[in-house]
């Protein structure tokens, strides 16, 4: 099985962990246990503990950034599967050095399409996208290597010079 395809299969896991704490408030840890019990790769594990993890223990500051960037909208009218694939894309680029932030939005996307509405993907790209180059700007982003953070030109100039 392909690296990537098991990440994916990882985030699919946090996923269905976050849901579940957020419609039942149940027991984390027992949670966890379970729904992650048969991966036995020890980087895999830990990697979707610590996303678990942070997620919660971040959610109201991931709460925060998603709101000021739907400031038009109740955080409770963006379905909960939404919420939380925002949730952990915002903290996979905030807190996971190692994943560059394209990978985390496309993750992000890609589950959307097997979890959520039809629309979800363009919403959540969108969304995502615009968090991420606020983070830029604001020098939030503590990625580096290759890959990890794309050389672009600056946010502020959107308009095209004539050549």
């Amino acid at each position: 099985m392909s690296q990537q395809f098991k990440r994916r299969l990882i985030r699919e896991r946090v996923l269905q962990v976050l849901y579940a704490c957020e419609m039942n408030s149940e027991c984390l840890s027992d949670l966890t246990k379970l729904v992650l019990s048969d991966i036995t790769d020890a980087d895999d594990r830990e990697f979707a503990t610590d996303l678990i993890n942070r997620c919660i223990i971040n959610r109201d500051e991931l709460n925060r950034i998603i709101m000021e960037r739907v400031s038009n909208w109740e955080m409770n009218r963006i379905a909960l599967i939404d919420r939380i694939l925002l949730r952990i894309g915002i903290c996979e680029i905030l807190y996971f050095p190692q994943i560059p932030p394209k990978v985390s939005i496309n993750e992000a996307i890609e589950i959307s399409k097997n979890y959520s509405t039809a629309g979800s993907g363009k919403f959540i790209n969108g969304i995502l996208d615009a968090i991420l180059g606020e983070l830029k700007d604001a020098g939030r982003i503590t990625k580096s290597g290759r890959g990890l953070l794309d050389k672009s030109f600056p946010r502020s100039s959107s308009k095209k010079k004539n050549l």
